[in-house]
């Protein structure tokens, strides 16, 4: 499909509560969404047949608080300089106040940190190195000035109520000049590849958004696992940025899962309203991102509106 996703807006109370949660911080517990079980038929070049969808309905989105379970995200103090690379260093602490050295792998990597300014420009996903006194350090170049969105995706070893999503603000100094945020495409482009989005992103309900990979015209079909998937993504909500990370389908070598054109990722967004997708893939040995902007609906009015579309196609003659 090469539509527009239908522009939106958020009701009151919604950007009512995304003014309190970017002021004042949120707590609320984050959403991780796993490969569904069950992937039916994997013949062909497609993705995978949808399996059931794991997202929980009505659970919230990670990332907009500092703490919780007491584990905190500690930055570092003071503006950053933004335009050149520094050494990005922070620590997560835990409920005894003290760094926390100990970490359950999620995905190959112990931690993963995703960062991002606040107009959702300059996105990154990095892997800091862990320090013997519990300080993560990675080389990070803040390209723009403004504030930014750091989030610390992680799994504290021994600890029992799963993955964390911690996500703290931070400062990089200079004229800051905000990044309108592009409208909802269904296409993406990224040094030469394009990236198609199927699928509709829902709120309160489970969907299937398969992202086709294409180069010069011809479906790529030779992907190469990046941390254990063919492709990873990540949304965040326009406001607040709220958090959801979601795994695809399968996994490489798995005898079914397919190494592309198609990447299926079960998810659920929060809530009704503007979101950025943000996928990254790996071919030919480099990673790269493709960026969209999407509009999620509420369930019920996305299935209202995919019933009214199909009764309007029926009555032009057109069968599917």
């Amino acid at each position: 499909m090469n539509a527009m996703f239908k522009l939106g807006t958020f009701g009151a109370g919604v950007a009512l509560a995304f003014a309190a949660a970017f002021a004042a911080g949120n707590t609320v517990d984050p959403v991780h969404t796993d490969p569904a079980p069950g992937h039916g038929d994997h013949s062909g070049s497609g993705p995978a047949a949808p399996g059931p969808a794991t997202a929980a309905s009505g659970a919230a989105p990670g990332g907009l608080q500092v703490s919780e379970r007491g584990y905190t995200l500690v930055p570092p103090a003071g503006p950053l300089p933004s335009g050149e690379e520094t050494a990005f260093e922070f620590r997560i602490t835990g409920p005894d106040g003290a760094p926390v050295t100990a970490y359950t792998a999620s995905h190959e990597e112990d931690l993963h940190l995703i960062v991002v300014r606040r107009d959702l420009s300059g996105y990154q996903h990095v892997h800091p190195t862990l320090g013997d006194d519990g300080t993560w350090s990675v080389p990070l170049t803040f390209e723009e000035a403004g504030d930014y969105r750091v989030f610390a995706d992680f799994i504290p070893e021994g600890d029992q109520g799963g993955p964390l999503t911690l996500g703290a603000d931070v400062s990089a100094s200079g004229d800051y000049r905000p990044t309108p945020l592009a409208a909802p495409d269904r296409t993406a482009t990224v040094d030469g590849y394009t990236v198609t989005l199927d699928g509709d992103l829902r709120a309160g309900a489970p969907s299937l958004l398969t992202l086709s990979v294409s180069k010069d015209g011809e479906p790529v079909t030779d992907l190469e696992p990046y941390l254990d998937a063919y492709g990873h993504l990540v949304t965040l909500r326009q406001g607040d940025l709220a958090y959801v990370h979601v795994h695809p389908e399968g996994t490489p070598g798995d005898g079914g899962t397919e190494p592309g054109p198609g990447i299926g990722f079960h998810t659920e967004a929060p809530s009704a309203g503007t979101y950025r997708l943000y996928l990254d893939f790996q071919h030919e040995g480099e990673v790269r991102t493709a960026e969209f902007t999407v509009e999620a609906e509420g369930a019920a009015t996305a299935d209202l509106t995919a019933s009214d579309a199909s009764d309007a196609h029926e009555d032009d003659g057109h069968s599917h």
